[in-house]
């Protein structure tokens, strides 16, 4: 055996080492998993008892309860509301509460609320000399709850605190699982003038008659939701992220002038006390009348009844069950129409109040409007449980609560409106008729997530809108009117999973994006069937609960067999685009002896031959230099001997006779600039006009999220290719969407 000297040894030790060193320089980092098609597990709760890996609420799901009783009048004269309200409050979680938080929203318009302070404020060069004295002169409106006493149920005061929009009331004692507590507040707050001083409910005066209409709201201290994700959801609120709102059963007594016409959340109790004898007859009537509106306050009773200002009073009585708030609507001005609607084996009442202001458009459309939501949302959800559906008329509205919403739309004073004004109008009832689904049964945490209502609720109402009209003038749900948005600067861009206070492009993150996503999961992703029994078994699981981000995207998955992590993380969680493009097309022709082309390509990657060994069928491109195709035949498989031999000695001549004889190879290359991965939807055009549409599934990036290639083999020439034809993917530059572009002419044209 040989030795090696020293020097020997040595010189190959160090070649050994430097080539280790220079490999270790040359070796690339390792990286976490990036792929667009990796589990969510990075970014969704982990599954417990409480709620599943299935998205369905778990064996120890609990949710609260507050029960109301409440006794309130609106002082018309002076604009003031006095409410005096009991809350029996349940607890059904198994750890014991030391201290409850009731929301206190009406403390947004508090002399001394922060919320004006929380909004980047600059000085106009310019204001109207009412805007200016309202803005630096007048003293600001003073709103907000001024509370006389929270006592026990023994008339003992309570211990509280109030924090802007949130009251803490601590207990004496730790209020144990399924344990319930009573307690009672009195408080009184000025109504705000909401044209004037902002606000999602108030009134609105009208100069002309002197009289007030008032949609109210938030008009007595709620419960805020304990549940099993947050503890106690006691962010503030400051204007933007709605609310949160335990279950109940309420009683409420409503005061106010004797002339007024009112309606609320839940039933009436004493109808033949508030109505007259022939406004009873017609409302009986309307529960029969399933194809109109019945006119039950008359435009001639609510006109007699402008001009009166009665000193006189009357309470009307409500009972609503398992609901989750409470709204009211009165005013003199009232006219009010009603009709039946058949869901399921129920009858509910659809029901429209409305000044004559709102003549004839909302007599000719409302109620209608309201009716048909109702069957329309019911279809992909479930039958609507609650008795009513009421659709109030306010200028410059558009607000909903458990049975009643508010909502803008009126004609000209002469009668006559156009188009944008109806379809507006009806656009705004469908929409907030629709969030007695999302969130008032469905209920989801409004505070933190709008897109799980008002995302959820425009997809629905876009659905409906459509049903109404196909011609209706839609601006959410089709995927091409979300691209402005998606396309512009990232700058002023967030995720839909971003909380409600920090969306600068409130309606297009909230309302656009998510309705545009489960669209384009229902046409382009799932298909209308897979969609619609996940979309109903969410609906259906998560009725009268309160359901997370999480709920929704697993049982979408789950009631579908459909992976969508890789859909709901690009849509949701990052402000990615779609941007799918054809980035070449090679053609190809079939012949018998390899090109140089073919030869280099086998001696360079003779693994990736494909097929069985033996005979070869050799395809050579149009760039090679080998390429001299009859002009007249391009492309065009001829006899190729070794393949002629082999489909004769293989398949019988029945079977010969069904094999397809492509003539045309056209091998496309996709990339795909923008972050999104989404299916790719090919269009192809020949050359005798006929059109053929390919869909390639997004899950074709899953190797390569830059680019991919397809293969036809035609039996006729292609002469265009288009990506996403019909435009819906949300592609935001369809300049790269089409073969050949504009500028290129095929050497065969």
């Amino acid at each position: 055996m040989k030795k090696f000297t020293p020097f020997l040894f040595l010189f190959l030790t160090t070649i050994s080492t430097l080539f280790a060193q220079e490999t270790a320089k040359t070796k690339e980092k390792g990286h976490p998993d990036e792929n667009k098609f990796r589990q969510m597990y990075d970014l969704l709760a982990t599954p417990n008892m409480y709620r599943t890996a299935s998205g369905a609420p778990g064996p120890e799901y609990y949710q609260q309860q507050a029960d109301y009783k409440i006794d309130v009048e609106i002082d018309d004269k002076n604009t003031k509301l006095y409410g005096n309200e009991t809350i029996t409050y349940h607890n059904n979680a198994k750890e014991p509460l030391n201290y409850l938080w009731v929301q206190m929203d009406q403390n947004q318009h508090a002399r001394t609320s922060k919320t004006p302070l929380v909004t980047s404020n600059k000085t106009e060069p310019a204001l109207s000399t009412e805007a200016f004295s309202r803005k630096y002169l007048e003293e600001k409106f003073d709103g907000g709850f001024k509370i006389e006493y929270v006592n026990d149920a023994n008339g003992s005061p309570m211990k509280y605190t109030v924090n802007e929009t949130m009251m803490r009331i601590d207990l004496d004692k730790p209020l144990a699982y399924g344990q319930k507590i009573s307690f009672s507040i009195k408080y009184w707050y000025n109504i705000n003038n909401y044209i004037i001083d902002g606000g999602r409910s108030g009134y609105e005066h009208f100069k002309t008659d002197g009289n007030n209409l008032y949609v109210i709201a938030q008009f007595f201290p709620r419960m805020a939701v304990y549940n099993d994700v947050e503890g106690w959801q006691n962010m503030q609120f400051w204007g933007s992220g709605e609310f949160a709102l335990p279950f109940g059963n309420y009683e409420v007594n409503i005061t106010v002038p004797a002339d007024h016409i009112l309606e609320a959340t839940g039933t009436l109790q004493n109808r033949n006390e508030v109505f007259t004898e022939e406004q009873l007859k017609r409302y009986a009537l309307a529960e029969k009348s399933f194809d109109k509106p019945v006119i039950v306050v008359t435009q001639a009773e609510a006109e007699l009844a402008e001009k009166s200002f009665s000193d006189k009073k009357k309470t009307w009585k409500f009972k609503a069950e398992n609901v989750r708030d409470f709204g009211i609507s009165t005013s003199r001005k009232f006219i009010y129409d009603a009709m039946a609607v058949k869901l399921g084996g129920k009858t509910v009442m659809a029901i429209s109040l409305y000044p004559k202001e709102g003549n004839p458009l909302w007599e000719e459309y409302s109620t209608r409007v309201v009716a048909h939501t109702l069957k329309s949302y019911s279809s992909l959800t479930f039958d609507y449980p609650y008795p009513k559906a009421i659709s109030i008329n306010a200028q410059d509205q558009g607000m909903e609560y458990p049975m009643i919403c508010w909502n803008f739309g009126r004609p000209e004073t002469d009668g006559k409106y156009s188009d944008r004004v109806k379809f507006g109008m009806i656009g705004v009832i469908i929409h907030e008729v629709g969030h007695n689904f999302f969130p008032m049964i469905v209920n989801s945490d409004e505070r933190q997530w709008t897109w799980m209502d008002e995302g959820l609720n425009s997809f629905m109402d876009y659905k409906a809108k459509i049903e109404w009209d196909k011609n209706f003038p839609v601006t959410r749900g089709p995927a091409k009117n979300i691209v402005p948005y998606m396309s512009g600067a990232q700058s002023g861009l967030e995720p839909i999973m971003s909380n409600s206070e920090s969306i600068r492009q409130f309606g297009n993150n909230a309302y656009g994006k998510p309705a545009t996503a489960l669209n384009i999961l229902r046409e382009t992703i799932m298909g209308r069937e897979l969609f619609d029994y996940a979309f109903k078994t969410y609906a259906n699981r998560w009725k009268f609960k309160h359901p997370t981000p999480e709920d929704f995207f697993r049982t979408m998955e789950d009631a579908s067999a459909v992976d969508l992590d890789w859909f709901f993380r690009g849509w949701f969680y990052t402000t990615d685009y779609t941007d799918i493009g054809i980035k070449e097309v090679k053609k190809y022709f079939v012949t018998n002896d390899p090109s140089k082309e073919v030869k280099d390509f086998l001696a360079k990657k003779p693994q990736r031959r494909s097929g069985v060994d033996g005979p070869m069928v050799y395809m050579t491109s149009e760039g090679s230099e080998d390429f001299k195709p009859d002009m007249n035949k391009a492309f065009e498989i001829k006899e190729i001997k070794s393949l002629d031999e082999y489909v004769q000695a293989t398949f019988s001549k029945e079977e010969q006779a069904k094999l397809v004889n492509p003539k045309y190879f056209y091998q496309v290359t996709f990339n795909k600039p923008g972050g999104l991965v989404m299916p790719i939807i090919v269009e192809i055009t020949y050359e005798d006009g006929s059109i053929e549409n390919q869909t390639f599934p997004a899950q074709i990036w899953r190797m390569n999220d830059e680019e991919v290639s397809r293969t036809f083999a035609t039996q006729k020439a292609i002469t265009k290719i288009v990506v996403d034809p019909k435009l819906e993917t949300a592609d935001i530059d369809l300049t790269n969407n089409t073969w050949p572009k504009q500028e290129e002419k095929s050497k065969f044209d």
